[in-house]
């Protein structure tokens, strides 16, 4: 299935044998109470209660007296423990245990059995009680009350050594959570007491709220109150004092004016009064590392066709309401909607109808997000069971015991992706591989095996494009914070092909208020999120547009023979020096592929001068960050480019088993060497438009197979329109590997035309034949022409100095011997000191006699 589950605790497997063992050692020793009858049974009072911030797991079960139990399983040990005891029958509606297990707070309410007298206070419905454990001392009445009450304790980021106060909330039922505080001190040994339990000091943290959510691990109570008609988030920070913060206030535009009151993540004990809460009903809150906050809503459910969720993207300012159409309008809606955090995405599920996967890091285009709907395979294999989302991964199953870490499945996704999908499901797998795969080098092997046996395969955007900017976006992103507003993540700007079964309705939102002025960690990542969606009024994204100018304007000035100044000219070419000692250093495999075994300066000078601007560009805005650091993640990032098309490359490469004499001209064109260089010329292609470098040694590469495998038009049309690039490498292996057949001859001669002139008069001079004479003479009087201007000169001209006696010719050879005798800078060719009015004379008559005949 998509979500791949990991249990971390099953209380069927983990606590139970040792209940059982507990029963059987007690039994055995013809004890009586405590653990005598630990367990009735048939063990159905068994269930958990609660999950703390450092992972124990508490629970409660029932000896056959109805006494109830509290277990603690410790998950860094394995290892269970019996708490605590009460000696009546009562059923538990909230638990948890201080870090240290030196305290325990219960909320308990009667027993629903008929028979049953009243065993808490006269009057009383609900009674929450501090007991302390270590040893088993005294209890303490909290409150006795006749609404429910739930307790939490306070984890605070300490690790050092205990705390002497501790923090115990409360939340009660009559819309009020309170603080205690309670200092414990040691006595006799290992004897820990509450000092002044009568007396306990407490204060108010938060009233009239409908709904809250207790997040564990960061330790931040959310709540919403509907103060003024108003539906406002508020979010309280609690520190590793007695200190706490309200740290945002939102508004969010959803009514729970009907929803009555609800608790998520305050454990799961009695239940509450079912009927007074609408049916299906769903909110949850989600954060990442990020500096991510969103909200996630799903109404009561008005339709049996189709069902709506919104969620509030708060770090991005805007929220989007999704309509999905049900799978199967004839199985019946018995659940409501889950939603799980998968940090990057929240998962969004319906058994039976539909599974959703929301890209919350870039939620911006909707082919970024999964959509499945209807009787796939995916969906029919998760869970029926409703799972409840935790902190982080974690996930827990409250019907059947069992705790598990969450993760998308790479197996799943990557069998997914070599099925016929549309073209949406296809890019939205693509970027969930690459953001959650646990070993991306495994996974980019495996996508770019697909992408080499599927190359084709999309039409709505280029798979290889799509892959090379994500891979490399993901390959730095944990590196810093903000990057997501930095580099671009995706090749594809926008997307207007709807997908079927879903409606999508976006719309800009009011963003939090914060409320503090100083920000740490997750913090300060959200207010700098926020800052950008206020603040930035263009995107940031970086973009090759500045490399694309100042690369053609140095490649115009060599054509021109200009230069700029040659230090500038020298660090950009060290920095591409560095990028693919960068990029060798951290591939360990030899390569195949003849690539990096040449200048080939026009490739290293784009390498260079992507590695410039892209590091102005995050100094600009990393605000920060060490120089040194944003370097390296240039040098990694633009070294992740390249290797990520040398993998390519390389993968059909070894498919095809070619080896290195396809490097040689004088040899007939294979398949294999057909695969590869159309396979190159798509890699060619989405480099191309968004002006990425390619391994130096691909262009020489690319034309080699190209003269293997196109016919001379079609070879011919390839160079004209650019898709095959000639280099000096290239042209003069084809100089020297072919021989002066007619067919070659036509070849060579149609190369030779095509080359810049700085090459093209290099490339002559290895070309022994009338045509390379007739090229380089061309070009010989071209540059003796270039500035002539006609002066008066005789018309008697000395017949005796010329071979033949052709006028025009005997006037022309004449007239390029005087400019040669009163300029003599202007003479010689490119260290060809035989190249003067004499060699052009002899390569005319030459070329006239080739083309006569004779």
């Amino acid at each position: 299935m998509a979500l791949h589950l990991v249990t971390d605790f099953d209380l069927r497997k983990d606590a139970l044998p040792w209940l059982r063992a507990q029963r059987a050692s007690w039994t055995g020793a013809g004890a009586r109470g405590g653990c005598a009858g630990v367990l009735e049974n048939n063990y159905e009072s068994l269930r958990v209660l609660n999950v703390e911030r450092n992972g124990n797991i508490i629970y409660t079960y029932k000896d056959d007296k109805g006494n109830v139990s509290f277990g603690l399983y410790d998950c860094q040990t394995r290892q269970n423990e019996h708490l605590y005891t009460f000696e009546k029958d009562l059923q538990v509606v909230s638990c948890s245990v201080n870090s240290e297990r030196t305290l325990l707070a219960a909320s308990l309410v009667q027993s629903t059995k008929e028979g049953r007298k009243n065993e808490l206070q006269p009057g009383s419905k609900c009674l929450t009680l501090l007991v302390e454990i270590c040893p088993v001392n005294n209890v303490k009445v909290l409150k006795a009350v006749d609404s429910y009450l739930w307790v939490q304790f306070l984890y605070p980021h300490v690790d050092s050594h205990p705390l002497p106060e501790n923090h115990l909330l409360l939340i009660s039922e009559e819309k009020y959570i309170e603080q205690f505080h309670i200092q414990v001190i040691q006595e006799g040994g290992n004897r820990v007491v509450a000092k002044n339990s009568g007396h306990l000091r407490k204060e108010r943290v938060a009233e009239d709220f409908v709904w809250a959510q207790w997040d564990m691990s960061e330790q931040r109570l959310y709540y919403i109150d509907m103060k003024k008609s108003r539906t406002l988030l508020k979010c309280i920070q609690f520190c590793g004092d007695e200190n706490f913060k309200l740290m945002f206030e939102a508004p969010l535009d959803i009514s729970l004016s009907d929803s009555g009151f609800k608790l998520v993540n305050f454990g799961c004990g009695y239940p509450q009064d079912q009927e007074k809460l609408p049916k299906y009903l769903s909110l949850c809150i989600f954060t990442n590392r990020t500096g991510s906050l969103c909200v996630c809503y799903s109404p009561k459910f008005v339709s049996w066709e189709q069902i709506t969720y919104s969620v509030f993207y708060f770090h991005k300012g805007y929220s989007k309401t999704f309509t999905a159409a049900l799978g199967s309008v004839h199985s019946p809606v018995t659940k409501g909607i889950t939603f799980l955090n998968l940090e990057y995405y929240i998962a969004v599920y319906l058994p039976g109808h539909f599974f959703h996967l929301l890209n919350i890091q870039h939620p911006d285009l909707i082919c970024h997000s999964l959509f499945l709907t209807g009787s796939n395979d995916v969906i029919s294999m998760l869970p029926h069971s409703p799972l409840q989302s935790l902190s982080g991964s974690l996930v827990l199953d409250w019907c059947s015991g069992k705790l598990y870490r969450v993760f998308l499945s790479q197996s799943c996704l990557l069998q997914f992706l070599w099925h016929p999908r549309p073209d949406w499901e296809k890019m939205a797998v693509l970027h969930c591989l690459l953001s959650c795969g646990r070993d991306p080098q495994f996974v980019e092997s495996k996508i770019i095996q697909w992408i080499s046996e599927n190359i084709s395969a999309c039409y709505s955007f280029d798979p290889i494009q799509e892959f090379i900017i994500a891979s490399s976006y993901w390959s730095i992103y944990p590196e810093t914070s903000n990057m997501d507003t930095l580099l671009p993540y995706s090749s594809v700007l926008t997307w207007n092909t709807e997908i079927p079964g879903i409606t999508l309705v976006t719309e800009e939102i009011t963003l939090p208020l914060m409320k503090v002025h100083s920000f740490k960690s997750y913090w300060e990542k959200l207010n700098a999120n926020l800052d950008y969606v206020k603040y930035s009024k263009t995107h940031l994204h970086y973009n090759n547009n500045m490399v694309r100018r100042e690369w053609h304007s140095l490649i115009s000035e060599e054509k021109t023979g200009k230069r700029r100044s040659k230090v500038y000219v020298r660090n950009i070419l060290d920095n591409a020096v560095r990028v693919i000692s960068n990029l060798e250093a951290r591939n360990l495999e030899p390569r195949s592929t003849p690539l990096f075994q040449e200048e080939d300066n026009h490739q290293r000078l784009l390498v260079g001068l992507m590695v410039s601007e892209l590091k102005d560009h995050l100094l600009r805005h990393l605000q920060g960050v060490e120089k040194k650091k944003i370097e390296q993640m240039v040098l990694d990032y633009c070294s992740k480019l390249l290797d990520l098309i040398c993998r390519i490359l390389e993968t059909s490469w070894r498919k095809h088993n070619l080896h290195p004499w396809v490097l040689h001209f004088n040899r007939r064109a294979s398949a294999a060497e057909f695969a590869v260089f159309h396979i190159m010329t798509r890699i060619l292609e989405a480099t191309r438009s968004l002006f990425l470098p390619l391994p130096p040694g691909f262009h020489t590469l690319h034309t080699i197979l190209g003269v293997h495998c196109l016919p001379l038009h079609n070879l011919l049309h390839y160079i004209d329109n650019g898709v095959l690039l000639l280099t000096e490498t290239a042209v003069t292996r084809l100089m020297k590997d072919l021989d002066n057949t007619e067919k070659n001859e036509k070849l060579k001669f149609s190369i030779i035309v095509r080359l810049p002139p700085l090459i093209g008069q290099k490339i002559c001079r290895l070309w022994d034949h009338p045509m390379s004479s007739n090229i380089i003479s061309r070009n010989h009087v071209k540059q003796l022409l270039q500035n002539y201007k006609k002066q008066p000169q005789s018309s008697v001209i000395d017949k005796s100095s010329f071979s033949v006696e052709f006028l025009p010719l005997n006037y022309f050879i004449e007239t390029l011997t005087d400019i040669e005798s009163s300029n003599r800078a202007l003479y010689g060719f490119e260290g060809h000191d035989n190249v003067d009015a004499k060699f052009v004379e002899e390569a005319a008559l030459k070329h006239t006699t080739m083309l006569l005949g004779l």
